[in-house]
C-alpha cells in the first residue's frame, strides 16, 4: 500500500523543492539530488558521475523517510556503509515531514552528508 494520493503529491512537491534548492543548477552535471517514492517510503538519493566514466552515474542513499499510516507519522532513517537502514534516534517521529527534512539538512552527526 502506498501513500495516499494527496499526501504523495505534497511529498513530491516538498522533495522536488528541496532537491532543486540544495543543488544549484550550474553544477547538476556533476551532482544531482533525487528522491524515490516506494510504498510508504521516500528515499533521498545523491547521484554523481562515476570516477573515470562520467557517462555512468552512481547513486548513494542519503536518508529515508517512512510513513506510518496508522499513526499518520513520519520516521527518519539513516543508511550505513552496507546500505542497511537504521532508525535515526536523535529526533522523534513527527507528523510534519519538514521537521525531519530540517534535521537531515542540519546533520548534527555527519551521518547524512558526511
Amino acid at each position: 500500500m502506498g501513500l495516499p494520493q494527496f499526501l504523495r503529491k505534497t511529498v513530491e512537491k516538498k522533495f522536488q523543492k528541496y532537491c532543486d534548492m540544495k543543488v544549484p543548477e550550474a553544477i547538476r552535471y556533476q551532482l544531482r539530488l533525487e528522491f524515490k517514492i516506494r510504498g510508504n517510503n521516500v528515499t533521498l538519493i545523491e547521484e554523481r558521475p562515476a570516477f573515470g566514466n562520467p557517462d555512468i552515474w552512481i547513486s548513494v542513499p542519503i536518508a529515508q523517510f517512512r510513513y506510518n499510516p496508522d499513526e499518520q507519522t513520519w520516521y527518519l532513517y539513516c543508511c550505513d556503509r552496507n546500505l542497511r537502514w537504521h532508525l535515526y534516534h536523535l529526533i522523534s517521529s513527527n507528523r510534519d515531514m519538514d521537521v525531519l527534512i530540517r534535521e537531515v539538512e542540519k546533520d548534527p552527526t555527519g551521518i547524512f552528508w558526511g
